[in-house]
């Protein structure tokens, strides 16, 4: 059974689809780039499949693109994503809310995300949301780091033992780094990125369909 998740002092946060609706963005810019790369809509199929792995490792998953060549589509991808702005990794409804809630309830705040720094930074201040997360981190470069190893960041920088926090997040790959720490995993739906299948069955102790939902997890009723 897992532990009373409204105890927990540290909470941890995923970025794209868990805080922010970032899906139509990201597959947006990444059809643009592989369409200049010889890429048909029809090879593309369903790039909703690239959000939620880091890059550029997703390319070659997903497209079995070398690893080259995965890395030059991530920095053309980068260039233009980096200056969407706001409306291209807009807040869910009721988040910005939430997160003040969980600070008014003397929680600490971290992201572990597999963006990059700078994304991650840029995603957070056009929020206006910034200031409110203690911990936040993200990949610092796009080799041997992980979401993993920024979740065990922020539990180093808060110090605060797992048994103490939270992950939450919308696909596998937050609950897997979280089971990795040791951290308990919320997986939420409201992105619309993973189903619930993949989220209980990568071991997330609780599965919130909305925002409300998963303030009730973290908060109580």
């Amino acid at each position: 059974m897992p532990s009373d998740l409204t105890r927990k002092k540290l909470i941890v946060f995923d970025f794209d689809g868990t805080l922010v609706d970032s899906m139509p963005g990201i597959v947006a810019v990444a059809r643009s780039v592989m369409h200049d790369h010889g890429w048909s809509d029809e090879e593309l199929g369903d790039m909703t499949r690239l959000v939620g792995p880091p890059f550029p490792q997703a390319f070659t998953a997903v497209y079995g693109i070398s690893e080259a060549e995965a890395g030059q589509i991530t920095a053309e991808y980068r260039s233009v994503y980096a200056g969407l702005g706001r409306d291209g990794w807009p807040l869910f409804d009721g988040m910005g809310d939430l997160l003040r809630d969980l600070k008014a309830a003397g929680k600490l705040l971290g992201t572990a995300s597999s963006k990059r720094e700078f994304l991650l930074e840029r995603g957070l201040a056009t929020n206006g949301i910034r200031e409110l997360f203690d911990y936040p981190m993200a990949k610092r470069s796009d080799h041997g780091d992980s979401k993993e190893a920024a979740l065990g960041r922020v539990l180093a920088a808060a110090g605060v033992d797992a048994s103490d926090a939270v992950m939450v997040g919308d696909r596998r790959f937050d609950a897997e780094a979280a089971s990795s720490c040791g951290v308990e995993c919320v997986g939420v739906l409201y992105g619309h990125t993973a189903p619930r299948s993949e989220l209980e069955g990568a071991g997330c102790v609780a599965v919130a369909e909305t925002v409300d939902e998963l303030r009730s997890v973290l908060l109580g009723n």
